[in-house]
């Protein structure tokens, strides 16, 4: 018997945040310093943490401007940090991004842009394309938040929205060298949707994006539909000379976080399967998955005997029909309390690596074989909660959230199921 799995897997998310962290990889991906400027720029929930990984380790001037999500700041000395909302963007994004985008034109081919970008940059690098207003953003990221979309979907619209994603961003630094610097939120960490790819050419169209939109029955606003029908300025594609001199670097990602959190399993006797580092759909249809392979294990050891660990990333969603709390990785728990129903020796935690789960206070929960028991004991209806997007205030009522507060990384969501011996 496992003697504390609720430690264990806090341990195991701790190591999948701590790989992640810009202070442990960014030293060894920092490009050569040029004959001219180096500018750094970027956005996302670790743009800070960026920033100051390259202040420590760059030598030679620097100066530049990056934004992240308020509450997510670190002190830095040479690049300015500036706070924004996030996932509904506000005007301090908006002006940082009108900032930025201001800041890059004009360099010679003698200069250097490093583009510092993580999860959550979208939201916050926010520039209307021309004729559309900061309020129509809004409206549409609400919509997109509410209806089910995954990411690389939200992204190609908003991409089709802006004038500084989808590869805008690089065409405005030309001639000047580009590398950007990247930590992946996005299941397969397609660098085109990471913060909708401000540096990266962009293969979706207006047309793609129009789809999307109608897709999830969202009409309104009425100028962003009449301005995706339009068309009038594509996205730089691939091929485009703008883009030449650009390059990427990914120094963080979702599977080198699920190895971390492996080894800490190995380390404790158990054995750890990653089911993978890119897994999406409904975040109740997801926990059902997962609580079939964990019943699996637990009565028939297969994939593997008893005591394991099943380890999963990437990003789920939520169609919001109620009017709970909670953000994708406590929905996930208590879907899969309810799949699971008490089976014994199962134990899970589910948590954002950026310590957000959705917009609340906590990264995630924790969950137990006794938690369906100790919730009935307190008047708490795990289905009528689930029914109701309720997720955040039944680990609430049970003092099971796990809160890190802002970990200042982000490659998604963490999923972590200990079986135990029969």
């Amino acid at each position: 018997m496992i003697h504390d799995p609720r430690g264990l897997l806090r341990n195991m998310f701790d190591a999948a945040i701590a790989a992640a962290l810009p202070v442990k990889s960014m030293a060894a991906h920092l490009p050569e310093p040029p004959k001219g400027r180096t500018l750094v720029v970027g956005c996302g929930k670790a743009a800070a943490s960026m920033a100051k990984a390259v202040e420590d380790h760059w030598k030679g001037d620097i100066a530049g401007l990056v934004v992240t999500r308020y509450g997510h700041n670190v002190p830095t000395q040479r690049i300015e940090v500036v706070e924004a909302a996030h996932p509904v963007p506000d005007a301090a994004g908006r002006d940082a991004a009108q900032r930025i985008l201001k800041m890059v034109q004009g360099l010679s081919a003698d200069d250097l842009v490093i583009f510092l970008v993580s999860g959550g940059g979208s939201a916050l690098l926010a520039l209307p394309a021309t004729g559309l207003t900061l309020e129509d953003k809004q409206a549409v990221n609400k919509a997109l938040l509410r209806s089910g979309a995954n990411i690389t979907e939200m992204n190609c619209v908003r991409k089709h929205l802006s004038a500084i994603k989808g590869g805008r961003l690089a065409a405005a630094c030309a001639p000047a060298r580009l590398v950007t610097l990247a930590i992946s939120d996005i299941p397969g960490d397609d660098p085109a949707v990471i913060a909708s790819g401000p540096t990266v050419a962009d293969s979706t169209t207006f047309a793609d994006a129009l789809g999307i939109l109608e897709k999830y029955r969202i009409t309104e606003p009425a100028a962003v539909l009449n301005h995706l029908r339009a068309a009038r300025e594509e996205t730089p594609k691939p091929g485009d000379s703008r883009l030449a001199r650009t390059e990427l670097r990914m120094i963080a990602t979702p599977q080198m976080s699920l190895e971390a959190a492996a080894a800490v399993a190995r380390s404790a006797g158990l054995t750890p399967l990653i089911l993978g580092d890119a897994l999406e759909g409904e975040s109740r249809e997801v926990a059902m998955v997962h609580a079939g392979i964990a019943r699996q294990v637990r009565r028939h050891g297969q994939p593997a005997a008893s005591p394991c660990v099943l380890l999963s990333g990437g990003e789920t969603t939520v169609t919001v029909r109620g009017k709970g709390r909670g953000g994708r990785n406590a929905e996930f728990l208590l879907a899969l309390a309810v799949a699971l129903n008490g089976e014994a020796g199962i134990h899970a935690l589910a948590g954002d690596t950026d310590g957000v789960d959705g917009t609340e206070d906590n990264a995630g929960a924790l969950l137990g074989p006794d938690s369906l028991s100790r919730a009935a004991s307190r008047g708490l209806d795990a289905r009528r909660m689930l029914a109701d997007n309720d997720g955040y205030s039944f680990f609430a009522g049970l003092g099971d959230l796990v809160i890190t507060g802002p970990t200042l990384t982000n490659v998604n969501d963490f999923r972590a199921i200990l079986v135990d011996k029969a």
